[in-house]
């Protein structure tokens, strides 16, 4: 009896290990599934240029593995997949000498180890270190105006080492990442309109930029005069106000709502409403609007 009891535990112990092993197995093949879909069918537009980038830095290295340095030859050519637009390969050594630049072939042969980028960073060292580490790849970001501008954009760069014979070089390829993230400062958005004694600027509109930012929300940034009062208006969608600096208030159908630096107030769709400014300071403001602001979504009361 007592050995049918000891085996009865056993198998009942077995049967609870396997269920529970079972669980995990189910659990671990849910993430991985999971995971595949999102890089199936959800990649953003920033992982698929850095996956690009380092998917052409690779591929001019199998052309260097075959062709040698004939094939630097390629990459100056222009409109090809080596370069066209603002997506060019190049090659330096492992000193810092450029001896594949497309954009300006009268610059190869310098020594460019001591390049810096916009805001002063060792751009050439942090290139050649980064090609030399352990890895002997990796990713730079650095600032760098983009062709026929004075101001500079981000810029992410994949470098990677490899060899023809007894040469090293360190072959790379980026792309601006302003093209694929938005990314504005205030003092940056020439979007400014002027509301009465209130100036007012679209951080992000999705109807007001050129890039597809797929959402549909957009944020506006006020600022408001010491002690101006806006005109009563009527949004026909909810308006979400989250207060920067200053103080104020925001009256809704009439009814005072206090307004201080951390405050957030939803107004109501269709609702009258104007704020002014009862502090000794500018009232800074972010306006949310979802959907969208556009114009035939305001009135403006008399």
């Amino acid at each position: 009896m007592n050995i049918f009891k000891n085996l009865l535990c056993v198998m009942l112990i077995t049967v609870l290990l396997l269920a529970v092993a079972g669980c995990v197995q189910s659990e671990k093949t849910v993430v991985i599934e999971q995971e595949e879909q999102i890089n199936e069918n959800e990649q953003n537009e920033l992982l698929v240029q850095k996956e690009n980038s380092m998917s052409l830095v690779n591929a001019a290295i199998d052309l260097m593995n075959e062709k040698g340095e004939l094939a630097f030859d390629d990459f100056r050519e222009k409109d090809s997949q080596w370069y066209h637009n603002d997506s060019y390969v190049t090659a330096w050594t492992t000193e810092g000498i450029r001896v594949v630049f497309p954009p300006k072939v009268s610059g190869e042969g310098e020594n460019v180890s001591d390049l810096k980028d916009y805001n002063g960073k060792p751009l050439g060292r942090m290139l050649i270190d980064t090609a030399l580490s352990e890895d002997g790849e990796g990713w730079v970001n650095y600032d760098w105006p983009k062709p026929g501008e004075t101001e500079s954009s981000k810029k992410c760069t994949f470098t990677k080492r490899t060899s023809i014979g007894n040469q090293t070089y360190l072959v790379h390829s980026g792309f601006y990442v302003d093209d694929y993230v938005y990314n504005k400062n205030l003092e940056d958005i020439e979007d400014i309109n002027y509301f009465g004694d209130a100036t007012v600027r679209n951080l992000i509109n999705p109807n007001r930029v050129e890039m597809d930012l797929d959402i549909d929300y957009s944020i506006a940034h006020f600022t408001v005069k010491i002690g101006a009062t806006l005109d009563s208006l009527i949004m026909k969608k909810p308006e979400s106000y989250y207060v920067i600096e200053g103080e104020g208030m925001l009256y809704i159908e009439d009814v005072p709502f206090e307004l201080k630096k951390g405050q957030l107030v939803l107004v109501p769709a269709n609702a009258k409403q104007y704020i002014k400014n009862t502090g000794d300071v500018d009232l800074e403001l972010l306006s949310i609007n979802q959907p969208a602001w556009e114009p035939q979504n305001e009135i403006i009361l008399e």
